[in-house]
Order: C-alpha cells, then sequence, then structure tokens
C-alpha cells in the first residue's frame, strides 16, 4: 500500500522541520510512504524548510483555511492514487511515531477512517485550558447526538483515511473540516474508529485556527448548521416545521381558552392570528423539507457520479 502524509501548514517555521524529521523510516504494511506540505499561505520561513528537506510543497496564494489545505490534500491524494491519507498538523502536537497506530486498522480492512482522538479514557493532558477542554467535549457531544453514534474527539487534526474514504470526499467548508467530515460520512455509512493517541498543548502558543474561541464556535456551528441541513434535510426541515407547530398550538389554545371562558373572541384576536401565522410557517417549512429532501436524492446521485469518476 502506498501512503500519503499531509501537512497543512500556516506559519509553523519554529516546529516543521521537528516534525518532518519525526516521521518514521518505515511503515508496517507500507511499501512507500511520501510526504507533502499544504501551505496555506505561510509568510515565514515553513515552505522554505519544507522544500530543503526533500518535501513537496502546494501553496495556496492566502490563508484560506485549514478546511481547504486539507482538500488540496485529498485531491493530491486522489489524483495520486495513494491508498491511505495520513493528515497531521505541522504545530508538533501529534507525536507522528503513532501514525502507525491510526493506519493499522484500515491496512487490516477494519474501518475506512481512524481518528485520533484525545479524549478517550481518564488521561490526563497538560497544558490545555479548560475552555477548550469544555468547548471539545460540548461538541464532541453535539456531533454525536446529530450522527446518532457516539464520539469522543471531533476536532482532532491526526487521522487516516483509506481509498474508499477519500474517494467520497465531497466537503465545502473552508475553514475547517474536522466536524463536516463526522456528518458527511455517517450520511455515506462509511466506519469511524477513534484511537487513543499522545497529544501536547504548549504553554503561550496560540492557535493558528482557534484566533478567537467565541468566532471559531461561531464558525464551527455554521459550518455543522450546513452540513446537517444539506445532508438530513428532511429531519432538518420538518424539526423547524414542529417548532412552529407547536408555537402555533399555544396561541391556539389562548384564543379558543379565552373564547370558552369569556365567549367572545374579541380582546384575544392577537393569538387567533399568530397561531395561524405560525402554522403557516410550519406548513411552509414542511413543504420546504419535502422539496429539500427531492434535491438530496440528486445530490446523492451526484457524488455517485463522482465516486466513479474519481475511481
Amino acid at each position: 500500500m502506498n501512503l500519503l502524509i499531509a501537512i497543512p501548514c500556516f506559519n509553523e517555521d519554529k516546529t516543521i522541520k521537528d516534525v518532518i524529521s519525526s516521521f518514521p523510516e518505515k511503515l508496517n504494511g507500507i511499501s512507500k510512504f511520501d510526504v507533502i506540505l499544504i501551505d496555506d499561505g505561510s509568510t515565514d520561513k515553513s515552505v522554505e524548510i519544507a522544500k530543503k528537506m526533500g518535501v513537496l510543497v502546494i501553496s495556496h496564494h492566502q490563508n484560506y483555511g485549514v478546511g481547504m489545505a486539507f482538500q488540496s490534500a485529498v485531491n493530491y491524494a486522489v489524483e495520486n492514487k495513494y491508498d491511505i491519507l495520513v493528515n497531521i498538523d505541522g504545530d508538533g502536537q501529534f507525536n507522528s511515531k503513532e501514525i502507525q497506530l491510526l493506519i493499522d486498522p484500515i491496512i487490516n480492512g477494519k474501518v475506512d477512517i481512524a481518528i485520533g482522538s484525545r479524549f478517550i479514557g481518564k488521561r490526563k493532558i497538560s497544558n490545555i485550558s479548560r475552555v477548550k477542554l469544555i468547548g471539545n467535549k460540548i461538541m464532541s457531544s453535539f456531533i454525536s447526538k446529530l450522527v446518532r453514534k457516539k464520539f469522543f474527539d471531533v476536532s482532532s487534526g491526526f487521522r487516516a483515511y483509506n481509498k474508499q474514504s477519500l474517494l467520497n470526499f465531497n466537503l465545502h467548508a473552508t475553514f475547517t473540516y474536522t466536524q463536516e467530515t463526522f456528518i458527511h460520512f455517517a450520511v455515506q455509512k462509511l466506519s469511524i474508529l477513534e484511537v487513543p493517541i499522545e497529544v501536547k498543548y504548549f504553554k503561550n502558543r496560540k492557535s493558528r485556527v482557534v484566533k478567537n474561541i467565541f468566532s471559531y464556535t461561531l464558525s464551527s456551528l455554521m459550518i455543522i448548521f450546513r452540513t446537517y441541513r444539506d445532508y438530513f434535510p428532511l429531519r432538518f426541515f420538518w424539526s423547524v416545521a414542529f417548532f412552529f407547530f407547536l408555537i402555533g398550538m399555544i396561541f391556539s389554545v389562548l384564543f379558543f381558552g379565552h373564547y370558552l371562558i369569556n365567549g367572545v373572541f374579541s380582546g384575544f384576536l392577537f393569538a387567533g392570528f399568530l397561531a395561524a401565522f405560525f402554522y403557516g410557517l410550519s406548513i411552509i417549512f414542511f413543504t420546504l423539507g419535502i422539496v429539500a429532501d427531492m434535491l438530496d436524492r440528486i445530490r446523492v446521485n451526484q457524488e455517485r457520479i463522482l465516486f466513479r469518476l474519481k475511481k
């Protein structure tokens, strides 16, 4: 099997040399592996260092986001017929010696995607902020509920993908890809395994992705919102329709309750109008759900066509 190790990179010249030099010389079950650096608009010496070490570099003209960098890695892996893609950050946070742990279940044909999970078990992680730890737990719980399967780390940037999953990739987010892939693969019926890994957090080190916890959370939620809407349209739109229907029911009870008690509608006409308004919204979203579900079938067929073209 051929393996591609991809490093999305944005201004990591202080660590990128150590990351590249730490890769094992040989991996069990792998006949050949290559390393590629996806430069996402770096302005430091990251690219220069990588090229001096003999690493192939794909450069973006500006900083598009780790999601776009990852998509470039996937495109290169598919175009060059790699069997496995491993994605690892360029900041030295992950232990590259554990690549074997991620690829083993894929080589053995047990799973399609292996995720390096930082939060399985009760292992203590040094220097991680409480806000980031809580945020990861909340996000993992949220994604788990959406895809109806329990996951502990949906934001890890240390992952391995087999050829089947690479051919099925059809992501849209540029900011980040980590959460979107879980929903995408749940729809594709591909298997995901979380593998316990080591992780290092550095004191006073600022994340290249999470520059502001609130903006990161908002951007991630928007990606999840749009992905869930597109992949589960019937469930999404009918949930909204049911919400408006319940509000309409509340105003209906107020409206008719007032009539039963007082014998007149006057004085509570606003409740009747609001009930009709929310019932109307409910019908609109119910209908949108049916239409979106029909369009979803077209999307599925298009993805099947894309899969065969890539294959």
